[in-house]
């Protein structure tokens, strides 16, 4: 029916894809990881009294929504990423790309780049907003975890805001406070263009 569709169309228009999504397995997960170390802080106490269960679950969502949203669902859904390197003066280097023309059969769409912002942009503020109730409802010890969950959330937004906006020397003084700094590295490769290679002193 799809085809049917796209036959009847105009010959500039059928180059529109079909399906909203091309990626539709890292558009899933770029969500599942973020959403349910939320879902999972507001509803814990249902399913456990263990605060360290709790703590040990919620922090490995949130590890693993940093690490595939860093070097998997970026690079898809928008053509974005960016990373830490060591050069041979042991200095390190934060390099932000963007991917110069992707191919047709790989090219994110639309609505896929939409969930991609929304998701990086609005989890950073609903923990940010768990910050203020934990600190004014006097529960310190979930804290710890909160501020965990807005370090690595605002980090890959910080990385990809930079990416998006090619580099932009007054973000790049704010590299080094956040604690992923040191975290992760990563190779470049062909396809992408640099936008930024700016370096801190370790």
């Amino acid at each position: 029916m799809c085809e049917a569709a796209r036959q009847s169309l105009p010959t500039r228009l059928t180059g529109i894809p079909c399906h909203p999504t091309r990626h539709p397995l890292a558009t899933f997960f770029h969500l599942f990881f973020r959403v349910s170390a939320i879902v999972t802080y507001l509803f814990c106490d249902w399913f456990s009294k263990s605060f360290v269960a709790c703590f040990v679950v919620i922090l490995l969502l949130l590890s693993f929504d940093f690490w595939s949203v860093k070097n998997v669902t970026g690079r898809l859904l928008v053509g974005l990423r960016w990373w830490n390197q060591i050069d041979e003066d042991g200095k390190s280097h934060w390099v932000y790309e963007a991917k110069k023309v992707p191919s047709s059969t790989a090219a994110p769409t639309e609505v896929e780049a939409r969930i991609f912002w929304l998701g990086l942009i609005i989890c950073p503020v609903i923990w940010t907003m768990f910050f203020f109730s934990t600190l004014f409802s006097l529960k310190l010890k979930w804290l710890a975890l909160v501020i965990a969950g807005i370090s690595l959330q605002a980090a890959n937004l910080y990385g990809y805001v930079h990416c998006k906006l090619g580099g932009l020397k007054n973000l790049h003084k704010i590299a080094g406070s956040f604690p992923a700094q040191q975290m992760f590295q990563r190779d470049t490769s062909e396809g992408f263009q640099k936008t930024g290679l700016k370096g801190t002193g370790t």
